[in-house]
């Protein structure tokens, strides 16, 4: 889904361009939606639920054996240990079912993925996505991503080697700071625009501009 109409664009596109007259390092900027679909979280819960409820099950049958004679019209009999053993194994498949339908939904989802899995999960993609649009593909190997999940309610600024070393983590994180003060108050191209200023003065400082510097990524936001 897109996020921001093509004027939020520019705001961030017009900060790298000012940014980068300042410095020959080169910054990139990603918006995504998500950083992972989590599948194997919703699998871990679904079948958690379902171990849980036929556990359940066979500690305290006689509950869910009566509730089950009412709905069948209020008859009871004596139940089997195959039928008991069938109503364990559809117990567990039904909350699988429902759980997983459940969590299909990413209001609810990402509301069970845990925080350390999602910050796990964003770093990777931002480290992904810098290998692919900046990781050496600087002359100087001078590439700054800056990375937005809009759905993990995270970020990650990832700097090549050269930068890295010269660049401590506090500094990017007071850059961090800056662009999520905006983008908590719904301002994201704004935060983003902050961030990319951040990192700009840190690399003039670093890394100034040369006389024949040139252009070597392209100043737009990637929205994925």
């Amino acid at each position: 889904m897109a996020y921001l109409t093509q004027d939020q664009h520019a705001i961030v596109t017009d900060a790298v361009a000012r940014a980068e007259s300042m410095t020959s390092g080169e910054i990139v900027t990603v918006l995504a939606d998500r950083s992972d679909g989590y599948t194997d979280v919703v699998l871990m819960w679904s079948a958690g639920i379902a171990f849980t409820a036929m556990s359940l099950f066979a500690i305290l049958p006689k509950p869910f054996l009566d509730l089950w004679d009412s709905l069948i019209g209020g008859w009871t009999h004596e139940w089997t240990d195959g039928e008991i053993a069938t109503m364990t194994i559809m117990l567990g498949l039904i909350a699988f079912v429902v759980t997983w339908l459940l969590l299909s939904w990413d209001a609810l989802k990402f509301r069970v993925v845990p925080g350390p899995v999602k910050t796990a999960r964003v770093h990777d993609r931002a480290i992904s996505h810098f290998k692919v649009g900046a990781e050496r593909r600087t002359h100087g190997r001078t590439g700054v991503l800056i990375y937005l999940s809009m759905q993990e309610h995270r970020a990650e600024i990832v700097a090549d080697r050269p930068i890295a070393e010269q660049v401590s983590a506090d500094v990017w994180g007071e850059a961090m700071a800056d662009m999520l003060t905006d983008i908590k108050r719904g301002c994201v191209a704004e935060g983003m625009a902050a961030g990319v200023r951040d990192v700009g003065q840190v690399l003039a400082e670093h890394f100034p501009r040369t006389a024949d510097d040139v252009n070597e990524l392209p100043d737009r936001l990637i929205e994925v």
